[in-house]
């Protein structure tokens, strides 16, 4: 079965009391600038309470069939971690896509992953990230597994996916609160988040987070009392207590010097630091910060640099950047102003149709996304419109390769008369048969096996023995990964095992992408 993927592309009230040693509590998520924004009662449970089990399930482990410890499933339960946003029907993945694996295992291997290097491969993450799936064989039930999906979809800056994902597992415990009105926060939903913390009665707000939305209802009188009561309390840091007091009451501190920074900025902090006048830039902050400048109170270069930074990991659709590009025109050169004329200058001529022109800025703004890393999205957003046009050179043999990067990869390849053995086996990467064909350097040789003998062999073999198809997703996208790196069977075997369970899209992309794309450091 061939699985097309190209389509997948909130507390006490707010004047209860908090919980004593509140301010000093570290995060339970794996990420570690989330606000401290309400509290987690000791001993509570993530996510809802699961009923006792019915029998026991023994899931087997990687070190082969006795488990080192007998592990409890709830059979028939309902469980968060359940929850998704694609069905199977849509990823063509299984519901019961974690099989006996170990929920500790999945979600420390999901905790490693980085940002995927080549967009395809990104996408694949997102889309195991954004399953829906039975849970693991041992999971308790109460939601482990979807902090950590949802927590790395934070990490890799995909806000909006994030948000809905908690939306789908119901309503939200204080774990789970405290991500989405971190969602809010950067988002410039802010009231939202805070009329979430207002209708949660069975969560405890933090004191800086009960300020924080107190003021932003206009109850400016009430925010300065509950400050006073957390500074008699000892409920607020100084550095806490130093921003808050300038938040609440900035005219007192006009002339005074910035708050301290904090060494680690969490969204709250930041939305208040731009509160008072003074926003810190994303720049040097997680990805997930890069939402906040998008915002029209940011400033256009800003926006850009943001959106950049988004679209880049597949955050983001590319149409956001196409509304900033060309949202007016560069008012001075260099850096990312270059990149903005150069693109308008190509779209111009795209709307024309005018060939010539076409064959002067093609070339223009294709150096401008390859130095950006911004191939893909610009595939995405023109590669249809450039295939209707005849064009020559350089030029014809760009648009040709923007084909390759985008949905359309195979229409392309079926319409083009390959001109060199480069072409020729891109083609047939593009159609999923190399044979015939020429790999032109070590990494296409590293390609081509698995599109002559795909299969699922090594690691791949005992984790399929064991149904646990979304670890072996993971581990292929890992083999890949460091594949791009220099380890080039990793990209053999990763390859292979794709296109052996039915992933030939992201097969064939992933496979485009590293003979087409510069991302080996």
């Amino acid at each position: 079965m061939r699985i097309d993927l190209r389509q997948l592309c909130v507390c006490v009230t707010l004047c209860g009391a908090p919980a004593a040693g509140l301010a000093q509590d570290d995060p339970l998520s794996a990420i570690d600038w989330l606000s401290q924004s309400v509290t987690t009662p000791a001993g509570a449970a993530v996510g809802k309470a699961a009923t006792a089990p019915s029998k026991p399930e023994t899931p087997v482990t990687e070190g082969g069939a006795l488990p080192e410890d007998v592990a409890v499933s709830v059979l028939d339960a309902p469980s968060a971690d359940a929850a998704g946003l694609l069905s199977p029907s849509v990823t063509g993945l299984p519901r019961t896509l974690w099989g006996l694996g170990l929920e500790g295992e999945i979600i420390a291997q999901i905790q490693a992953k980085t940002p995927e290097p080549l967009p395809a491969l990104q996408g694949l993450l997102m889309t195991l990230l954004l399953a829906e799936a039975a849970p693991p064989a041992d999971s308790e039930g109460v939601g482990k597994l979807l902090l950590a999906r949802v927590d790395k979809l934070l990490d890799i800056g995909a806000l909006d996916q994030a948000a809905e994902l908690l939306d789908a597992a119901g309503q939200p415990d204080a774990e789970a609160f405290r991500r989405a009105f971190d969602v809010a926060l950067l988002t410039g939903n802010e009231d939202r988040g805070c009329e979430m913390m207002r209708a949660s009665p069975d969560l405890a707000p933090t004191f800086p987070a009960r300020i924080f939305c107190l003021a932003r209802s206009g109850d400016w009188n009430a925010a300065a009392l509950t400050l006073r009561t957390a500074q008699a309390l000892g409920y607020v840091t100084d550095e806490e207590n130093a921003l808050l007091s300038r938040f609440l009451d900035p005219d007192l501190y006009e002339g005074d010097g910035l708050p301290p920074v904090p060494q680690r900025m969490t969204p709250l902090s930041w939305r208040m630091f731009e509160a008072i006048g003074e926003p810190q830039s994303t720049a040097s902050l997680p990805l997930a910060f890069a939402h906040a400048e998008l915002r029209e109170t940011a400033g256009w270069k800003g926006q850009i640099e943001a959106a950049e930074r988004l679209a880049r990991v597949g955050a983001i659709g590319p149409n956001v950047l196409l509304g900033l590009y060309t949202e007016r025109l560069p008012a001075a050169s260099g850096g990312v102003w270059d990149r903005v004329d150069t693109f308008q200058r190509f779209e111009s001529a795209l709307q024309k149709a005018d060939v010539e022109l076409l064959g002067q800025t093609l070339p223009a703004v294709w150096a401008q996304m390859t130095q950006a890393e911004l191939e893909v999205p610009f595939a995405l957003l023109f590669a249809t419109e450039l295939g209707r046009v005849t064009l020559t050179g350089d030029a014809a043999r760009i648009a040709f390769e923007v084909g390759l990067l985008s949905p359309q990869y195979e229409a392309t390849a079926q319409k083009h008369v390959p001109t060199t053995p480069r072409e020729a086996f891109l083609v047939g990467l593009a159609k999923g048969n190399v044979t015939g064909t020429t790999p032109p350097d070590s990494l296409g040789r590293a390609i081509a096996p698995a599109f002559v003998t795909p299969g699922t062999r090594g690691e791949f073999e005992p984790l399929m023995a064991q149904g646990r198809l979304g670890e072996a997703i993971l581990l292929a996208v890992d083999k890949i990964s460091r594949g791009v790196q220099g380890e080039l069977s990793g990209v053999t075997d990763g390859l292979a095992f794709l296109r052996a369970v039915g992933l030939e899209d992201a097969a064939r992309r992933t496979a485009l992408e590293l003979m087409l794309l510069e991302r080996r450091g």
